[in-house]
């Protein structure tokens, strides 16, 4: 597994991104919507701007994180795109997301002297759960818009679906208020009722907005339905890898010298392993080589060397039939 998909997994990226939370939390995860084909509802179609780039031919802007370290609280945005027909995932679907720096700034652009510049602007392409992931900051607002993030999922070389996204607003104003420093404009004076872009209605543009305590970020989920019919259920992928293989506990957890991970094999298949700390930084990797079905325990120590102490992850990669099917394990150390 790349490591651009590892830290997908886990939310982790690098970069000088302020993370702080805010008293009280924001909403749920948003809730699939009634009312289309599928019982999914069509994201509604918006423009592409302001100040969209055409970043169709610049592999430079395939990557996760799109903040080229502006400062501002780090948002782990994430995106499940769906097909309308029947609400499952689209995969192997270019999403571009762009939006304003915490001073409302895009980059690209004469109008605020970013010539050049490619800050919070980016492309990632869907997995087999038609999922996407960014790392980004909250944007910040400016006169007649209230805070967003612009997205467009290319379907073909012609066919593309074009929108914008929101949070709760309360979420947004605390996150503002609190980190003045940052957020030096003061907290976002509209609401998106009285936003033009969303004032037929955003119930289907609302992102959630949740701090995660672990990961020390906000995370932002949204379902985005497009025109079309999806391939596989959500947890395509976990359901691939489960035909071949099942991944234990680490035991015992914290870790000792003498814990193990309980891997059984459905068929012979060559398998390696990672351990990454929870930054993100891989500390150990081996490969196993063939391993025949059945029951087998890896130790967690690796080798003769000792972890210190903190939260890691422990990474299991199996090749079979010329696919890699992974897992991965939290574990800590004392």
């Amino acid at each position: 597994m790349k490591r651009k998909s590892f830290l997908r997994s886990l939310g982790l990226a690098s970069g000088a991104i302020v993370s702080a939370p805010i008293v009280a939390a924001a909403s749920q995860l948003s809730q699939k919507p009634a009312g289309g084909k599928g019982g999914c509802s069509l994201i509604p179609s918006e423009t592409a701007g302001p100040f969209p780039l055409d970043l169709s031919d610049n592999t430079f802007f395939f990557r996760q994180d799109i903040t080229e370290g502006r400062p501002g609280i780090r948002v782990i945005q994430r995106m499940r795109v769906v097909g309308v027909d029947n609400c499952q995932p689209m995969p192997n679907l270019r999403v571009n997301l762009w939006a304003c720096d915490v001073n409302g700034d895009y980059s690209g652009y004469s109008a605020f002297g970013s010539e050049g510049q490619t800050y919070m602007r980016g492309y990632q392409i869907t997995d087999d759960n038609g999922d996407v992931e960014f790392i980004s900051i909250l944007p910040g607002w400016y006169p007649g818009r209230v805070v967003h993030m612009h997205f467009q999922v290319h379907v073909s070389s012609s066919s593309a679906a074009v929108s914008q996204f929101t949070w709760p607003h309360q979420a947004a104003v605390d996150i503002a208020t609190n980190n003045p420093t940052i957020h030096t404009q003061g907290p976002d004076p509209m609401t998106p009722e009285v936003d033009g872009a969303f004032n037929d209605g955003y119930e289907h543009q609302l992102a959630s907005l949740v701090w995660d305590e672990e990961l020390q970020s906000y995370l932002s989920e949204i379902e985005v339905a497009i025109e079309g019919e999806g391939v596989n259920g959500v947890g395509y992928l976990e359901r691939e890898a489960a035909k071949i293989f099942s991944l234990g506990d680490p035991v015992p957890n914290p870790i000792s010298a003498d814990s193990k991970i309980s891997l059984n094999l459905l068929t012979s298949s060559d398998v390696e392993i990672s351990i990454y700390a929870i930054s993100g930084s891989k500390v150990y990797e081996k490969t196993l080589g063939r391993m025949n079905e059945g029951s087998h325990q890896i130790a967690l120590q690796p080798g003769s060397g000792k972890l210190a102490s903190g939260a890691y992850v422990f990474q299991l990669n199996v090749l079979c039939n010329g696919r890699v099917h992974h897992d991965i394990k939290r574990f800590i150390v004392n």
